[in-house]
């Protein structure tokens, strides 16, 4: 079966609601801002294709990623993640019966999307990819945030929250070098600060929560394989960790640091060890694992559950286990 042909500059078309979730993704970012930083910038700017395609020679060497065929500025990075959530995009799909619908807050276009009733009517999981860097100011209007409270307040819906990393938020040279030798990817800038916009529904929606670091994942010494999540099952009411036992091998994931007590209304479901073999100053300050993944079930005023989980665990730029793909169907098939 040959794949669908690809439609692009279209209005969404509501998904009637069957029983099953409805997955939406959100990316965060303006598009247009995020493409057009200037390359010869040091700090807080995605990579272009071009230095993409240095960096990893020869993944993305063949004939179908040259300028013909493809973009080579921070534009062409950019596609690149939005193909790498193709796989969960399907994997969704299949389980749900219900395409995945893919908003960003300003598209290619120029188009600006905020969160509303045209996002939210047919949309039981909202997933915010936080990978707006804060330089762009992003951040959401009362508006929104009332919106997400009226749609938080209806049982069965959840809202997954997912701000990328917070590399370089000192002045100090000496730590910022110590933090990009830890992660080790050369196209992470030595400062890369992430997400306004998500950090403003963290503020506003009262859930305690901040995004910090980008540690590196310890992996099973002489492979490539992530270390194991440290699971807390007890607490996954949700059933978000059945059948998981680690997700993806990035290089540089976030710290949920709490900021309130962690109880039943805040739950750490994992922890990831972090590789201990290039220091760090959070390690260096005696933590060995860094919070991966965080529920906040239905509370009080809230019916439906809140997750914090990073965004590049819904990509396959760095795999996709059987295990992470049970992650998923958990994520889209939670009750």
């Amino acid at each position: 079966m040959t794949t669908p042909a690809r439609t692009y500059n279209q209005a969404h078309i509501a998904r009637p609601d069957n029983g099953k979730r409805r997955v939406s993704i959100y990316w965060s970012w303006s598009y247009p801002w995020e493409v057009q930083r200037d390359p010869a910038l040091l700090y807080n700017r995605f990579s272009t294709m071009t230095e993409v395609r240095l960096a990893t020679w020869p993944a993305y060497a063949g004939p179908e990623y040259d300028a013909h065929e493809f973009l080579q500025g921070i534009d062409g990075t950019l596609e690149l993640f939005h193909r790498s959530a193709l796989t969960f995009q399907e994997v969704a799909a299949a389980t749900t019966g219900h395409p995945v619908a893919v908003f960003q807050r300003v598209d290619q276009a120029g188009y600006r999307l905020p969160i509303d009733e045209r996002v939210l009517d047919d949309t039981d999981t909202l997933m915010i990819f936080g990978l707006d860097h804060l330089l762009g100011e992003e951040e959401a209007a009362p508006a929104e945030i009332e919106a997400l409270q009226q749609w938080l307040g209806q049982e069965g819906k959840c809202l997954v929250l997912a701000p990328h990393h917070d590399v370089g938020f000192t002045d100090d040279k000496a730590q910022q070098q110590m933090e990009y030798l830890h992660h080790g990817d050369p196209l992470t800038p030595r400062v890369q600060r992430f997400s306004g916009f998500a950090r403003s529904l963290l503020t506003g929606l009262s859930i305690p929560v901040h995004n910090t670091w980008g540690l590196r994942p310890a992996t099973i010494e002489g492979t490539r394989e992530v270390v194991p999540l440290t699971r807390f099952q007890d607490l996954d009411s949700a059933g978000l960790l059945r059948d998981v036992t680690s997700l993806s091998l990035h290089p540089h994931l976030p710290h949920y640091e709490l900021t309130a007590p962690e109880g039943p209304d805040l739950r750490v479901l994992g922890r990831q060890l972090i590789d201990q073999t290039r220091p760090h100053p959070f390690t260096l300050a005696g933590n060995t694992e860094f919070n991966a993944l965080v529920h906040l079930p239905p509370a009080a005023g809230r019916a439906g559950d809140i997750v914090v989980v990073d965004s590049t665990h819904f990509t396959t730029l760095f795999g996709a286990s059987d295990s992470l793909k049970s992650f998923w169907r958990n994520l889209v098939t939670m009750a």
